[in-house]
Order: structure tokens, then C-alpha cells, then sequence
């Protein structure tokens, strides 16, 4: 017989000196890794069972527990190793794909962390936010108009395309209804309202519940066109064109039957029970042309009082698809490098797809310059935004906003186990369980993304004082306010920023 795994990932330390066996890690592990034995009064663990979620450790009320990372392992080797063996072995027994979620864990470069921001020193006096006033309201969106007129009294008057008006560069990425839980939704979207911001319902519909909150929504139409319907488009204050996403660019999404309970039934007008496959494709975009079609069928459908969003994944020849999306009438462009997040991807595609947001959001910003059409679409960059910092530094290579999407969901209470495709998220984030979801409070969950996003616009504010600027629109491509360390001339190139010292 052949055994999957010589010893798990990851083994439960129970300390049994503290240990009282209250029962609550068995009550709160969804993963059923610890399991109670009446006869002996003792609670013993399954260590295959075990996601790391840290549950467990955060609620045991006599801290008995930790969770540590196998040492028990194949021979070493540089080559082989124990997670490409182990992954290896799991194909040749079960003839599956391998499904993963959240981000790469690869160790590939971090572009935000080989950049550094510039400071004023003397010459260019900093500004002290906490004195002077600062802006970092973003107008997000085309910068062009009709051709500008005066009125009777020789005002100018001048009809700009729709736009988004952010209080801060800073959206809450799509995550669809099924792939996180009603409480999860909830909290993004009452943190948006507070924030004046905007949240993205992803490829699952608009909950009836969440209509309310319709001024700071994005809807998306994906391939699947789940949930799409007149009422929908009309709700949301954009419309968000999905042709791909960072984690699984050129594939398709899957949200397993067991999921589609009966509110997701209705929400993405599906029957119950049954997978939503979204095709890797939509079947009637073969080019910029359809593209195009698409883009203006929803404005005709919105009365054009709505900007188009089109998302697309960090690929190879980004700048290129960039500049016919900015040429078929979309409004924004949003560009998801291969960190990003997602519920469930083919790990090999999660894992070797794609390219990395910096190098894409650069690029795609140089070539709408070089072609005089920058004006025309604004720039949103996703996948792994982790703090302030990448903010700033995704602004100055480019970008009007970001989108986050784990950083949100960090701040709910995600522990990044990435388990999330197997619905038994501990946390209430990734899951439809009803018992599992009502861990999550949206109130509170909502206050700290209210929370976080305050913080990061104070810290936004002082790098902005620091750097001596007063507005963050005339941070916006000024990559004179970047220099790289430790990068290469062509990776300096692509990012167009000097290396530190010159």
C-alpha cells in the first residue's frame, strides 16, 4: 500500500499539564482535528487534519495549545522538495488538479520591498499633515471632456466622462457572494458606505440585503454572468467588465455545488446545489472589437451614467492589451498582478502564471503615456497590497487607486491558512455554514476595516508630507519620487526609477 504523506504538514502540541478538556478547540475546529475521548477524559488530535488556522490557539482559554510545522520530512533535496513530492503523490493517487487558494506562497520577488520613497530634506521643505492641510480624494476615471464652452456669464463649462470620487485610493477588491460568507460581504460593504469608498461584489451578484449600500458598489459581469440583470446594473455606482484575475489568469472560476445554498442560489440566479462554472472566456469577446461592444451594451443599458471597469490579470504583454482596453471606451482599467488572492485556483496555475503587479502597472502607465491616451482611463492595481507603503509606491509608478482584497480580509480575522476552497473556513470569512458564518461579526468586522483604512490614510499622509507634496494627484506617476535597491537595469527600466545614489 502506498500512504499519501510520511507525516502531516503540520502536528497539534497539546500541553496536557494545562489542558482541561473544556472541549472548546473540538467546538471551534471545523477541520475536526481534535476529538474527545469520554473514556479517558482526554481530547487527542488528528494531525492531518489540521490547516493551521490558529483557531484553536486564539480560544484555548488555558493556552494548551500550539501549532507547529512537521519536522518529520523526506530526505533533503534542493530539487525535490517535500511540497512537490507530497503534491506529486496526492496527482498519483486521486488523477485530480491541485487546488490552492489565496496567493502564491512562492518565494518570488517583491518589487515593493526593492523600492524606496524619497524624502525633502532643506531644500524641499516637508509639509507637517497634522498642520497643514492634505488631500488624497481621487477622482477615479477618464480626465477628458467634450471640448469645453462658456456659459452666459463666461463660465466654463465642461461634461466630464462618469467617474468613481474615492475619499482615499483605496477599494475593496471583488469577492463574490459564495466565495465568502454574508457576514463577510456585509462588513465590506458597511465599511465602503462609512469610508466613502467602494466595495466589489465579484462574479456571485448583488444580495437583496446589500442594495442599500448601492452608491458604493461595484458590480462585476463575468463570463458566467451570474446574477446579471438590469436591476443589478442599475444598482451599482460602476460596472466592472472580469476578463481575468491575478491568481488564474486565462481560467475560469468555480464555485462548488456545496456552496450554492439557497441565498447564493438566488443571489446568482442558479439552482440550488449545483457547481457555477464561469468559462475561462466570455464567449462573445474574441477581441478589442467585442471588447468594445460589451463596454458600450452596458453603458446603453446604464443610460451612460455609470463608468465601465475592465479587470484584467498581469500578463506578459499587458501594456499592449491595456492600450486597446483604454481604446474601447472602458473608463478605468484595473490590472491584478499574480499575488492576488482568490477563494480556489489550480495551484500550478496560482504558482507559475502571470507577472508581478509592479512590473505590469509600470508598464501599462509608460505605454498610455508614449501614446498620448492616459487621459483616457484611470489605473486601479491589485494583488498583495499590503500596507500604506505599497500604496504609495503603486501611486507614484502610475496608479489612480488600489484595490485590496487579503488585506481585507486579514483584518476580519483571516489567518491565512488558505483553505478557503474547502468552505470550512474557522474564521467565518470563506465559508456558507451557517454555524461557521455567525463567527464573524459583520459590526465589528466592518469598524476594523473602517480601522484599517484610517490608519493607512494617516500613514499615507505623513509619507506624502515627507516627500513635500500636498496632494496625492501630484503623486500620481511621479516615479521621480521612487529609487530601486538591489534591482537590475532592465527591472529598473521596466519600472522607470533610478537605482538609490543617483
Amino acid at each position: 500500500m502506498i500512504h499519501d504523506y510520511i507525516y502531516p504538514e503540520f502536528e497539534v502540541v497539546r500541553n496536557y499539564d494545562k489542558c482541561v478538556a473544556c472541549r472548546a478547540c473540538e467546538r471551534q475546529c471545523a477541520n475536526e482535528a481534535h476529538v474527545y475521548k469520554p473514556k479517558y477524559n482526554k481530547i487527542v488530535c488528528i494531525n492531518e487534519n489540521c490547516v493551521n488556522c490558529h483557531r484553536c490557539v486564539t480560544l484555548c482559554p488555558t493556552r494548551a495549545l500550539k501549532i507547529v510545522r512537521s519536522g518529520d520530512t523526506y530526505k533533503r533535496n534542493a530539487n525535490w522538495q517535500s511540497w512537490t513530492v507530497n503534491e506529486l503523490i496526492r496527482q498519483a493517487g486521486s488523477g485530480a488538479v491541485l487546488l490552492s487558494s489565496m496567493g502564491t506562497p512562492e518565494p518570488y520577488p517583491v518589487y515593493w520591498d526593492k523600492i524606496l520613497i524619497n524624502a525633502s530634506q532643506v531644500t524641499n521643505p516637508s509639509i507637517d499633515p497634522l498642520r497643514e492641510p492634505m488631500e488624497v480624494r481621487m477622482r477615479l476615471g477618464a480626465t477628458f471632456g467634450t471640448k469645453p464652452e462658456r456659459d452666459a456669464d463666461g463660465r466654463l463649462k465642461t461634461q466630464l466622462p462618469p467617474s468613481l470620487n474615492l475619499s482615499v485610493p483605496i477599494m475593496f477588491s471583488a469577492m463574490s457572494y459564495g466565495s465568502i460568507s454574508y457576514n463577510a460581504h456585509a462588513s465590506l460593504a458597511k465599511a465602503a458606505e462609512e469610508l466613502g469608498i467602494y466595495y466589489n461584489t465579484g462574479e456571485g451578484g448583488l444580495h437583496r440585503d446589500f442594495e442599500r449600500y448601492g452608491a458604493n458598489t461595484i458590480v462585476q459581469v463575468a463570463s458566467g454572468r451570474f446574477g446579471v440583470h438590469q436591476g443589478y446594473l442599475d444598482m451599482g455606482a460602476a460596472i466592472e467588465i472580469k476578463m481575468g484575475q491575478g491568481a488564474k489568469p486565462g481560467i475560469g472560476g468555480h464555485l462548488p455545488g456545496k456552496k450554492i445554498v439557497e441565498d447564493i442560489s438566488r443571489t446568482r440566479m442558479i439552482p440550488e446545489g449545483t457547481d457555477a462554472i464561469s468559462p475561462a472566456p466570455h464567449h462573445d469577446i474574441y477581441s478589442i472589437e467585442d471588447l468594445r461592444q460589451l463596454v458600450y451594451s452596458l453603458k446603453e443599458a446604464t443610460r451612460y451614467q455609470k463608468p465601465v471597469i475592465v479587470k484584467i490579470a498581469a500578463v506578459h504583454n499587458i501594456a499592449a492589451i491595456a492600450s486597446g482596453i483604454a481604446r474601447s471606451g472602458a473608463d478605468i482599467i484595473a490590472i491584478d498582478g499574480f499575488r492576488g488572492g482568490t477563494g480556489a485556483a489550480p495551484t500550478r496555475i496560482r504558482n507559475s502564471v502571470g507577472i508581478p503587479i509592479e512590473l505590469a502597472l509600470a508598464s501599462v502607465d509608460n505605454r498610455l503615456r508614449e501614446e498620448s491616451i492616459r487621459h483616457r482611463v484611470g489605473l486601479v492595481a491589485a494583488g498583495s497590497i499590503r500596507n500604506s507603503a505599497d500604496v504609495v509606491k503603486a501611486v507614484a509608478l502610475g496608479a489612480d487607486a488600489v484595490y485590496i482584497a487579503t488585506g481585507a480580509l486579514l483584518a476580519l480575522g483571516c489567518h491565512l491558512c488558505r483553505s478557503c476552497h474547502s468552505g470550512k473556513c474557522n474564521w467565518g470569512i470563506a465559508t456558507q455554514r451557517a454555524d461557521l458564518v455567525k463567527r464573524l461579526n459583520p459590526e465589528i468586522g466592518a469598524q476594523r476595516l473602517i480601522n484599517l483604512v484610517t490608519a493607512w490614510e494617516r500613514e499615507i499622509k505623513e509619507m506624502m508630507g515627507g516627500m513635500g507634496i500636498n496632494a496625492i494627484e501630484a503623486l500620481r506617476g511621479n516615479r521621480a519620487m521612487l529609487r530601486g535597491v538591489g534591482l537590475n537595469e532592465k527591472e529598473l527600466g521596466i519600472l522607470g526609477i533610478k537605482h538609490a545614489g543617483e
